[in-house]
């Protein structure tokens, strides 16, 4: 008798047999002993999982002459004739190469034929490759077949069987056998058929198979036939190991390695990718009973030295090269080039920054870098080198003239008595070398002098300068110590503070360009102690600011519509954005005095102008030197205003319709020329002396 494969050899003859099915098995052996079994089924799963073997012995189940529980007894001669494949009880069909219609209505017309046994079963194996025309003609067959007519459909793809079919069928998932079954079935083969492998083979063995017994016996065949491990066989967890080190050379050298010893680029990239994945599994806490006890020890150690980041980046960058690999000119570089870029951690995507800041970690929390931190902790415990340029007398502090001045700022005055805001000492605030030193009465409005107004701080408006006050109000009885004693110090004593100033302990007073206005009786007048001039090369003068318009005052020019327009156009490059967009929308109605009726084209653009036109306000009051308020009106309310007389409103800009009375007596009136009504008038009147010539349709 000629050698006989393993798996061949050692098919599953009875349920008992069958590896790893439990749930299969038993419903069907109890089906078979209850006599409750159906008339159709679908057998899905891996390829090697059993689906063709458990349908042989339903056969044999169904047509035993000796049952015990469902269980054939394999000694019969119908179990015997079934296993030598002589059987008429039993027909097996390949539906990849008999799927057209002819062929399913060949299988139809034999349905109806009797056989030996009590039942005939028919196996249609890679169901899912029927055609259309097919699939259909044998539905109604499939539905509604004889009594003694038993189907079973197998397939690997189940989602590509129709669901016509697998509504009409029992569908049975089988899965992939777990490593402990795997290697005692293997142990029993090897005993029984006396092959003389290691250990090493079956490891291999079991690790080709990945859960498929016909896969796992054809690779035992192999190592049997072969007298051990072929070379280059654990090509892919070694790469995945050199990745994880970060050895580069020593990857390229491993594929080129495994080339030479006949390995194709793409298994090994799907090697690669198999370990990756099992040690993504492992990271992540998955089962992993497919894998052998050595196997999953191999995998737990390559887990603890790889990142989840540095695991999902490989399979991505691993699973693209095998796809370029298909259209490369040559198949080795798209994998070198992945396994090159995985190794040096190279990449500049999210994924590759993931994987080298997990590398950092690993070697932080490993002890490589731990003196690092350390040496960069003693480096900038030393001081650093200050340039000459900015090391002058003037950073340091000034020095203290007497005991009442100190760095904390002294009450002044009654302000200290009321708890208003107090004024931090001479020798906490920056000097301000440019500025020419103030008199004594320049921080204090006199009772006659009026204070300037308000108005809202536009984005680009340039700060007020200070308005020049009359002396009359300041007396010498309101110096306060502190004042008196900062206007003691030496003349000599520098002023330039290239340092930060110290922060005043109390509440910061207003800006001295802005001084709060107060009645003449409810304080006394504080003088500000003149800072002492400071180099002129320590700092470039400043321009000096534009005086802020006082309320009131009349605009530099006459206001009208034209003016008010073009004025608008010009603010509206200098406020915000959203104001500038808003005021676009719409155009200046009237104008007089120092209010501008601006025309919105709805209330709902009115609503969004009123919203920000303090912008524009101060935007135009900057250009006309006063005071300017805007009213956003809609559109045909621009003249009803009542904030101003009508009759002052500049109508220019605007035309108004004539009235009845500017026409005259309707008497009067001389009619318009008459105007060519058809298109041959018009042309006649287009062109002077042309004649009209008659068509006769006689001619």
């Amino acid at each position: 008798m000629a050698y006989q494969s393993l798996y061949r050899r050692y098919r599953s003859k009875n349920f008992a047999e069958i590896k790893g099915q439990p749930h299969v098995t038993s419903a069907l052996r109890t089906a078979v002993a209850e006599g409750r079994h159906g008339h159709a089924y679908l057998f899905s799963g891996p390829r090697g999982t059993g689906k063709t073997s458990s349908a042989r012995v339903l056969a044999k189940a169904l047509n035993c002459e000796n049952t015990v529980d469902g269980e054939p007894c394999t000694t019969c001669d119908s179990c015997i004739s079934i296993d030598q494949g002589k059987s008429f009880d039993l027909h097996e069909l390949d539906a990849a190469s008999n799927n057209k219609v002819d062929d399913i209505r060949d299988l139809i017309a034999k349905v109806q034929l009797g056989s030996p046994g009590r039942t005939k079963v028919y196996i249609l194996d890679e169901v899912h490759m029927l055609s259309t025309g097919a699939e259909n003609a044998l539905l109604k067959t499939l539905e509604e077949p004889p009594d003694h007519v038993v189907f079973v459909l197998a397939t690997t793809e189940p989602h590509k069987v129709v669901p016509t079919i697998r509504s009409r069928t029992q569908h049975f998932e089988f899965h992939l056998l777990p490593a402990d079954d795997l290697a005692e079935h293997v142990a029993y083969v090897i005993d029984d058929a006396g092959l003389d492998v290691d250990a090493d083979a079956i490891e291999y063995a079991l690790a080709q198979g990945g859960g498929s017994a016909r896969d796992t016996l054809s690779a035992l065949d192999l190592v049997a036939a072969a007298g051990g491990v072929p070379t280059g066989s654990n090509a892919g967890i070694e790469l995945v190991r050199s990745i994880g080190a970060g050895d580069a050379a020593a990857s390229i050298r491993l594929i080129q390695e495994a080339l030479v010893n006949g390995l194709q680029p793409r298994l090994i990239g799907e090697q690669m990718l198999d370990v990756l994945r099992d040690t993504f599994l492992a990271v992540m806490g998955a089962s992993l009973d497919h894998l052998s006890d050595t196997a999953r020890a191999d995998i737990e150690g390559l887990a603890a030295d790889l990142k989840p980041a540095t695991l999902t980046r490989s399979m991505e960058m691993v699973g693209q090269a095998l796809i370029e690999i298909r259209q490369a000119p040559d198949p080795r570089v798209p994998l070198e080039v992945a396994v090159l870029r995985l190794a040096k951690r190279d990449g500049t995507d999210l994924a590759g920054l993931l994987q080298r800041i997990e590398a950092l970690e690993a070697q932080v929390s490993s002890g490589v870098v731990a003196q690092a931190p350390a040496a960069s902790a003693s480096a900038s415990a030393e001081p650093a080198p200050t340039p000459a340029s900015t090391t002058t007398a003037a950073a340091q502090p000034a020095p203290v003239a007497s005991p009442a001045v100190s760095s904390a700022a002294v009450p002044t005055g009654a302000g200290s008595a009321s708890g208003e805001d107090t004024q931090p000492s001479p020798a906490a605030q920056p000097a301000r070398s440019a500025a020419p030193p103030a008199s004594p009465a320049a921080n204090k409005p006199s009772a006659d002098t009026p204070a300037p107004a308000r108005r809202p701080r536009s984005p680009r408006a340039a700060r007020p300068a200070p308005t020049a006050q009359t002396p009359s109000a300041q007396t010498p009885s309101a110096q306060t110590p502190s004042a008196q004693a900062a206007s003691s110090e030496p003349a000599s004593q520098p002023t330039e503070q290239t340092a930060q100033p110290a922060a005043p302990q109390t509440n910061e007073p207003a800006p001295q360009s802005q001084p709060e206005p107060a009645p003449a009786t409810s304080q006394p007048a504080q003088p500000a102690a003149a800072p002492n001039p400071a180099p002129a090369t320590s700092q470039p003068e400043p321009a000096a600011p534009q005086p802020a318009p006082a309320a009131g005052a009349a605009p530099t020019q006459k206001l009208t519509v034209a003016s008010a327009q073009d004025a608008l156009a010009k603010s509206l490059e200098r406020v915000s954005q959203k104001a500038r967009v808003r005021f676009k929308g719409g155009t200046v109605s009237a104008a007089e005095d120092t209010t501008v009726i601006f025309a919105a084209p709805n209330q709902i653009h009115r609503d969004r102008c009123a919203e920000v036109k303090h912008d524009v306000e101060a935007a135009l009051s900057e250009h006309f030197g006063a005071s300017i308020t805007v009213e956003v009106v809609v559109d045909g309310d621009a003249l009803g205003s009542t904030i101003m007389d009508p009759t002052k409103i500049d109508r220019s800009a605007r035309k108004e319709p004539e009235a009845a009375e500017d026409i005259g007596p309707v008497s009067e009136l001389a009619d318009a020329d008459d105007t060519a009504s058809t298109g041959v008038d018009r042309l006649t009147k287009a062109f002077p002396g042309s004649k009209v010539i008659e068509h006769n349709s006689s001619d």
